[in-house]
């Protein structure tokens, strides 16, 4: 989600060659077969942050995606918004996701990106005959994948203050974003509810013909450490894991102010998070991916997790339109 996660390509580069040549296992949730005749959507458009771009370095597909977006936006050939275009066969297909994207990269070029790549704003794509729109967005205002990042201890041994960076984590991640009494992650959260919901407000003026549907973020952050699968306290897990669902709630609220509906993939995704098996995990932390071989960055969905993203909105659409795929 974040700048930092983006910078972790270049350090995760090594691992390239650890991917394996083989197909990962399949996930218990699949991305729905294509099911309709006839397109009940003419225009998609996606828009979002790394969650949504499905980050990768390189995946057994090759290098990121370049159809919609640069290079350095990290796009997934197989992210959910990918998927769901080829399930549902729209017509029109924009993908304007980009990793360290926050709601200002909406309406302004995301610049500086690793490798100097521009994303034009991602409300670019959209146009007055946009039908159907998917939003993941929200975690970079919130600062909430940096922290996370902090979180990260090689030993598991707790540190005061966390100041180290990616190359060298110590932790300690609670202890600095609570320090002086004053939880700053909780305050960043609340400051972002008002941007999610100005941007949701502006894709119905650019788009007004189009369903708006907002994910939130899949539960993959565990309340405990695990090492050394996700190496981290379990005091500074704690933490973080509330303030993801922190995070998903305020997603929540800002959709239904901005006139959006919510595709609530946190509550179906538990039992996936970080400390599962390989097979069983829908994010990742450091090293290659064995749920679909691939390199990204940490804490972040894999192909399981993308995939299960897809499946979960094709399902919104048919629980709250039927005839969608008749």
């Amino acid at each position: 989600m974040t700048t930092r996660p983006l910078a972790l390509l270049g350090l995760l580069a090594p691992l390239v060659g650890a991917l394996l040549v083989a197909p990962g296992a399949g996930s218990t949730v699949a991305a729905a077969p294509q099911e309709r005749r006839l397109p009940a959507f003419t225009e998609y458009v996606a828009l979002g942050d790394s969650w949504t771009a499905d980050v990768v370095l390189v995946d057994r597909y090759g290098l990121p995606d370049t159809t919609h977006a640069p290079i350095d936006c990290a796009q997934s050939k197989t992210n959910y918004p990918k998927i769901v275009a080829e399930a549902i066969s729209v017509p029109v297909f924009r993908d304007a996701s980009c990793g360290s994207a926050t709601t200002k990269h909406f309406r302004r070029p995301q610049e500086g990106l690793p490798l100097g790549g521009t994303n034009p704003p991602q409300f670019d794509r959209l146009s007055r005959t946009t039908d159907l729109v998917s939003v993941g967005i929200g975690g970079n205002d919130a600062g909430i994948a940096g922290a996370g990042l902090d979180c990260l201890n090689l030993v598991p041994v707790a540190n005061p203050v966390s100041d180290s960076g990616p190359g060298l984590p110590l932790g300690g991640c609670k202890a600095k974003y609570t320090a002086g009494g004053k939880d700053q992650l909780a305050q960043r959260i609340r400051a972002s509810e008002i941007k999610l919901v100005k941007a949701l407000r502006q894709i119905r003026r650019r788009a007004p013909l189009a369903r708006i549907l907002v994910m939130d973020y899949l539960d993959v952050v565990p309340d405990h450490g695990c090492y050394p699968t996700l190496p981290a306290t379990d005091e500074d897990m704690a933490y973080i894991s509330a303030k993801f669902r922190q995070l998903n709630k305020m997603v929540h609220r800002a959709a239904r102010r901005g006139g959006a509906e919510v595709v609530n993939t946190y509550r179906q995704s538990a039992g996936h998070d970080l400390c599962q098996a390989p097979q069983v995990r829908w994010a990742e932390t450091y090293g290659p991916s064995a749920n679909d071989p691939a390199v990204g960055v940490p804490a972040h969905p894999n192909a399981a997790g993308a995939r299960a993203q897809a499946a979960y909105l094709l399902q919104h659409l048919r629980d709250t339109d039927p005839d969608v795929f008749r």
